[in-house]
């Protein structure tokens, strides 16, 4: 079961910077998709997702991916979703397991205080809804529509640790 992700979870950005979550949570909450390249469930949900957080853009929160792969890895697989969002890349899986994750791809809100606020795992459009909605709720934003035509029909994720 997904939970509160310990402070000092160290995460990279795509780039190089590597900080601890709670230096990430300074300024904005943080609204991730995390995605295993390695795993077609994940790149199934992929248009999906990037037309999620382009609409999420504008809230108080830091619209990310998170990818468990190196850098490398995180761009074979976003391809030019790399220069569009911020990107982090989780090749050990320490985020998914600081979150406690069972599924992939997952969407997951966390608020300025490190609280897991909200989270899905697989896809389900009625759960990554109710992610965007405790978003876009807490940060006074319109919730984007979810399912939209061309969206996949729901699916288990695969094992979140690999």
């Amino acid at each position: 079961m997904a939970s509160n992700p310990a402070l000092d979870t160290k995460l990279t950005a795509l780039g190089g910077d590597t900080r601890p979550l709670e230096e990430w949570l300074t300024t904005f909450h943080l609204a991730s998709v995390v995605l295993d390249p390695y795993t077609n469930e994940s790149s199934w949900v992929l248009k999906t997702a990037a037309r999620i957080l382009e609409n999420l853009r504008g809230t108080d929160a830091r619209v990310n991916f998170v990818v468990t792969a190196d850098a490398e890895g995180a761009k074979a697989f976003l391809g030019p979703l790399t220069d569009d969002f911020l990107v982090y890349c989780d090749p050990d899986r320490l985020f998914v397991r600081a979150l406690g994750l069972a599924q992939l791809p997952a969407f997951v809100f966390i608020r300025l205080d490190g609280t897991l606020q909200a989270c899905a795992e697989g896809w389900d459009a009625t759960e990554w809804r109710k992610v965007a909605e405790q978003i876009a709720t807490a940060t006074a934003w319109i919730s984007p529509t979810i399912p939209v035509a061309g969206d996949p029909g729901p699916f288990h994720g695969t094992p979140a640790l690999g």
